[in-house]
C-alpha cells in the first residue's frame, strides 16, 4: 500500500510519460505517488522475453525512439543512450522482371546511385533531397516548441517561417505534395508511409489525420531521425523509474485506479489491489492513460471512440534471410526500415480494401532488425550464433476487421503479411525462425484488439486517439494537457503533442503543475 494518505501529486499510470512527470515533480520537491495497474512500470515501452526459454529481450510493443527531447534526458540525468541506424530504409521491388530496390542511407552518393538504379535517372533523388531538406528545416524550428507552452496556430506558422512547408504539412492533404514532387510509385509510397504509422487514412483524407502523423514522424529531435534504444525500450523506462525513485517519488505496482473525485482544488483517487482497496488524496492528479480512461475515472463524457489500425509482429531468427536483390546485403537492408508492399498504389489499394471491411490481400508492412544496431538485447550465446530479432509493423488493419474473430483474422493476416515478405526473399522467412524451449517458432503477432486487452489502448490505438497538430485549439489550455478539472491533467499519449515515445506530455504536465 502507499506509504501516505496525502500527496502533492498522484499519477495514475506508470508508463514512460507518467514516470517523466514523476521525476520532474519529485526533483522539484513535490511528494509524488505513481499508481500502476500492472506488475511493472513502462506501459507499452517495455522489454520482455516473449519466447519461452530464449534469452532475447525484445521491445515487445513500442520499439523506436524519435520524439524524445535531449532536454528530458539531460534534465533528469538519465543513463540512457540511443544509436543512429546506418541505413534509413530499403524497399525491394521488381522492375522489368528483375529484383531490385531502393536503399536510402550509407551516404549521399550511395543513395543517389540507388535512386538511379531503380528509376533510371537522378530526378527522383533530387526531388527527395529537396523535399526532405524542407522537412528537416521545419523539424529544426517546430521540435523545440514541443516542450514550451502551446503556441497558437499563427505563432507556430511564424516560427516555421516557410509558407510552402506550412501548406504541405498543415493545410493540404500530404498526397498532394507527394504526387506533385515524385513520379515513381515506389518512391511515392516510401514517402507516404510516415503518414500512416498507427493511422488509418488515405493520402488525400480531408481530415488531415495523415498529415498530423507525417509531421510527428519527420520532426523528431529536430532532425527526423528514428533512433534505436540501447538495451531495448525497457532500458529507457527502467532509467526513468530509477530517476523518479532517486528523486523521492513513490511507485507502487499492482495498484489499479478505479475512480477520481475532485472539486478543482483537492482530489481523491480510489484504487484496488489484490490485498484490498484504498484511497489517496492529492492537490493534483495526472492521468497517464487515454482520454477515455480519464473520462471513466471522473465520470465525464466519453470522447469519440478510438480505433487502432496496425499489426505488430516480433520474431527471432537464427540468421537473416537472403534477398532476391543480390546487390544489397541483408545486414544493410534490415538495419533500417525494410518496406514491404508499400508502393503508393499498393497502399491505396490496401486502404480501400480495409475501409470496405476486408483484410488487405497484400498487407503493407515495414520491418527492422534491432539487434543489427544494438546486439545487447540478445544473450551472448544467441549473438555468437548469429541470431537476430525482427520487428514488423503492419499498416491498414483497423480494429473493426478483428471484431468478429480476432484469432482467425490474426492468423490470416499474419500468413498474408509473411507471404508479401517472402516474395522478396531468396528463402522463406519461416526457414530462418528460431524455436523456443518447447520447439515452437519464435514469432508472435498482436492485433489492435490484442493491444487493447493487454495495454488498455482504446481500440488498440497506439496514440490513444488521432494525433493533434502541435498548436492551441480553443480548449487546449496552456500546455495541451489540461482537462475539464483545473487540478486534473492528462499526461498520456492522448494529450496535445502526445503520441510516440517522447516523454513530452509528462514533461508538459509537470510544467503545468509547477506553474511554469
Amino acid at each position: 500500500m502507499p506509504a501516505h494518505q496525502v500527496y502533492d501529486t498522484v499519477i495514475v499510470g506508470g508508463g514512460h510519460n507518467g514516470l517523466v512527470a514523476a521525476a520532474y515533480l519529485a526533483r522539484a520537491g513535490k511528494s509524488v505517488l505513481v499508481l500502476e495497474r500492472l506488475g511493472r512500470t513502462g506501459g507499452a515501452a517495455v522489454s520482455t522475453r516473449p519466447f519461452a526459454g530464449v534469452d532475447a529481450r525484445l521491445s515487445r510493443y513500442s520499439y523506436l525512439v524519435s520524439l524524445l527531447p535531449r532536454k528530458i534526458v539531460d534534465d533528469l540525468g538519465l543513463r540512457f543512450a540511443v544509436r543512429k541506424r546506418t541505413v534509413s530504409s530499403y524497399t525491394p521491388a521488381v522492375r522489368e522482371g528483375r529484383p531490385t530496390g531502393l536503399l536510402v542511407g550509407g551516404g549521399q552518393e550511395r543513395t543517389r546511385a540507388s535512386f538511379h538504379r531503380l528509376t533510371g535517372s537522378d530526378a527522383e533523388f533530387r526531388a527527395w533531397e529537396e523535399f526532405y531538406g524542407m522537412t528537416r528545416r521545419a523539424a529544426g524550428r517546430i521540435f523545440p516548441t514541443l516542450t514550451e507552452p502551446l503556441p497558437t496556430r499563427a505563432a507556430l506558422r511564424d516560427r516555421l517561417g516557410d509558407d510552402t512547408a506550412w501548406r504541405v504539412l498543415f493545410e493540404e492533404p500530404i498526397g498532394v505534395a507527394v504526387e506533385e514532387r515524385f513520379r515513381d510509385d515506389l518512391v511515392r509510397g516510401v514517402v507516404l508511409t510516415d503518414a500512416l504509422i498507427g493511422t488509418f487514412a488515405d493520402a488525400h483524407d480531408l481530415s488531415l489525420a495523415q498529415n498530423r502523423c507525417f509531421l510527428y514522424h519527420v520532426i523528431g529531435g529536430g532532425t527526423g531521425d528514428w533512433d534505436v534504444p540501447v538495451g531495448g525500450m525497457g532500458a529507457f523506462t527502467d532509467a526513468l523509474a530509477g530517476a523518479a525513485r532517486a528523486a523521492g517519488a513513490e511507485i507502487v505496482t499492482g495498484h489499479e485506479a478505479t475512480a477520481l473525485r475532485t472539486d478543482g482544488r483537492d482530489a481523491e483517487v480510489d484504487f484496488r489491489t489484490e490485498a484490498g482497496e484504498g484511497t489517496v488524496a492529492a492537490r493534483h492528479v495526472l492521468v497517464n492513460a487515454s482520454p477515455a480512461a480519464l473520462a471513466a475515472l471522473t465520470g465525464g463524457p466519453a470522447p469519440e471512440p478510438a480505433e487502432g489500425a496496425q499489426l505488430k509482429v516480433n520474431m527471432l531468427l537464427t540468421r537473416l534471410p537472403r534477398l532476391k536483390d543480390t546487390a544489397v546485403d541483408p545486414r544493410e537492408a534490415f538495419a533500417g526500415t525494410f518496406h514491404i508492399g508499400e508502393g503508393y498504389g499498393a497502399l491505396a489499394a490496401a486502404y480501400a480494401q480495409a475501409a470496405a471491411g476486408e483484410l488487405p490481400a497484400a498487407p503493407p508492412s515495414e520491418i527492422y532488425c534491432h539487434s543489427l544496431t544494438d546486439p545487447s538485447i540478445l544473450g551472448p550465446d544467441l549473438a555468437e550464433r548469429g541470431h537476430h530479432t525482427l520487428t514488423l509493423f503492419g499498416l491498414h488493419t483497423p480494429a473493426r476487421l478483428f471484431a468478429r474473430e480476432n484469432d482467425k483474422a490474426r492468423e490470416a493476416l499474419l500468413e498474408a503479411t509473411l507471404a508479401q515478405v517472402d516474395a522478396h526473399l531468396a528463402e522463406p522467412l519461416a526457414d530462418c525462425l528460431a524455436t523456443d524451449a518447447e520447439g515452437r517458432p519464435c514469432i508472435e503477432a498482436k492485433t489492435p484488439l490484442d493491444l487493447e486487452r493487454e495495454l488498455r489502448l482504446p481500440g488498440g490505438h497506439i496514440f490513444h486517439r488521432p494525433l493533434a497538430f502541435p498548436y492551441a485549439e480553443e480548449s487546449a489550455g496552456r500546455w495541451g494537457v489540461e482537462s475539464a478539472h483545473p487540478n486534473v491533467l492528462l499526461c498520456g499519449a492522448g494529450a496535445v503533442r502526445g503520441g510516440g515515445v517522447s516523454g513530452i506530455p509528462g514533461h508538459n504536465a509537470a510544467m503545468a503543475v509547477l506553474g511554469r
